[in-house]
């Protein structure tokens, strides 16, 4: 992995923090590898695309929390004996109430909006993680080992 013209650096060289930002070996012992701007560009966009992708994931979590309390309601609904039962059906601030059949519609036409909203938050995550790939192979390519663009796992 290394090449024989290349020093060892210690496994602290660099690594994305926390709030994304990443760090070039700044070691003596490491090889001196001058960061040109178009390299700082890319290690600031390799961050940014760091920090969005938790993001989005964090929001993908919470709407898959919301489609399962509606897929949960459904099953609520669907099991009620009572026909003519009115359920209340929470729309902004107010709740409106609306029979069985009409709230179990407007449960199922939530779920797909929401669905549609968890898969195109899902694409936008792989189309980051390809530009991060990209970033990746660029960067190592220029830095090898005084990058570290692996993310902490604490």
């Amino acid at each position: 992995m290394f090449s024989p013209l290349s020093p060892l650096l210690p496994e602290t060289a660099s690594c994305p923090s926390s709030s994304g930002e990443v760090r070039v070996a700044t070691d003596q012992a490491a090889e001196d590898v001058n960061v040109t701007f178009e390299d700082q560009q890319k290690i600031n966009k390799f961050a940014r695309n760091t920090s969005r992708i938790t993001e989005l994931k964090e929001e993908i979590e919470v709407k898959k929390k919301q489609l399962q309390n509606l897929e949960d309601a459904c099953e609520d609904i669907m099991l009620a004996d009572d026909d003519c039962l009115m359920i209340p059906y929470q729309i902004g601030d107010v709740f409106i109430s609306h029979s069985q059949e009409e709230t179990q519609e407007m449960l199922e036409e939530a779920k797909k909006n929401l669905q549609e909203e968890i898969d195109a938050l899902e694409s936008r995550v792989e189309s980051i993680q390809r530009v991060l790939a990209d970033l990746k192979v660029q960067l190592y390519a220029k830095f090898g080992s005084n990058i570290n663009l692996e993310a902490d796992e604490s």
